[in-house]
């Protein structure tokens, strides 16, 4: 696996088009399908997902069976605590919220790099086994992405993107309109704004040579950011989309007996 991670890490620092699949369900039998489908990458929700460290480690287990997709996990703060964890549990990189200055942004980095580059402490209890386990070879292959959702990190996107060490910036569309007013996610009160936003972040990382990544609701949106020029886009996700194929089938089904 160690290939695997090293050549997507490869393709993300070339800006290279990247679809991914976003889990927020403890189910890895459920992960290792999806892992299977084709999808560059698969990202475990340990944030907002129903995931815990057991989950963590389960689900990265069930992407690497596949040998077809890495898996990456949003981890649920920037603290060195659950992004090293994450990373020793076979991560191939992790995406890091609320990230609103430079100084957070380096915080992130530091927290996956080895010393002297960063503050990683030594344990790679299972990521020695698919990433290093030289710490050189692991800082090499490991991706870091911070996540611009508010305000204030989209007034600082240009110098975060220019973070030594940061592979790219990852939006949360939901919490991206919440922070510039609007009502609820999605709402349209604030849509031309929000498409002004993502438009500043996506040159921005163009600008500083690094990645720029979208979380979407469906393929047809991810195909749409894909073209509007970021690098990488993320579906979501299981559950949700557990709930809309049970209903459709549902659907049919009562249509096809009312007839």
């Amino acid at each position: 696996m160690s290939g695997l991670a090293t050549e997507f890490a490869t393709r993300i620092r070339r800006r290279e088009r990247a679809i991914g699949y976003w889990s927020a369900m403890d189910a890895p039998v459920a992960t290792e399908r999806i892992g299977r489908l084709g999808y560059d990458y698969v990202v475990l929700d340990a944030q907002h997902g129903l995931i815990g460290y057991s989950g963590i480690l389960n689900g990265l287990t069930a992407i690497d069976a596949g040998a077809q997709a890495v898996g990456m996990v949003r981890v649920e703060d920037n603290h060195l605590t659950p992004i090293g964890r994450a990373l020793d549990a076979g991560a191939a990189g992790v995406i890091v919220p609320l990230v609103n200055t430079p100084a957070e942004a380096a915080s992130a980095v530091s927290a996956t790099r080895y010393p002297p580059a960063g503050r990683r402490s030594y344990g790679p209890m299972r990521s020695g086994l698919r990433i290093g386990p030289r710490p050189s070879e692991a800082d090499a292959s490991t991706l870091v992405f911070a996540m611009i959702e508010t305000r204030e990190g989209l007034e600082n996107v240009e110098a975060i993107c220019r973070t030594p060490g940061l592979d790219g910036v990852y939006v949360g569309p939901s919490d991206l309109v919440l922070g510039l007013g609007g009502a609820f996610p999605g709402d349209p009160a604030v849509a031309g704004e929000f498409e002004a936003a993502l438009r500043a972040v996506s040159e921005a990382a163009k600008a500083a040579g690094v990645a720029s990544g979208i979380h979407t609701h469906d393929g047809e949106v991810a195909a749409k950011r894909l073209a509007e020029g970021f690098t990488f886009a993320s579906v979501a996700s299981d559950l949700v989309h557990l709930e809309l194929a049970a209903r459709a089938h549902l659907t049919a089904a009562r249509g096809r007996t009312h007839q």
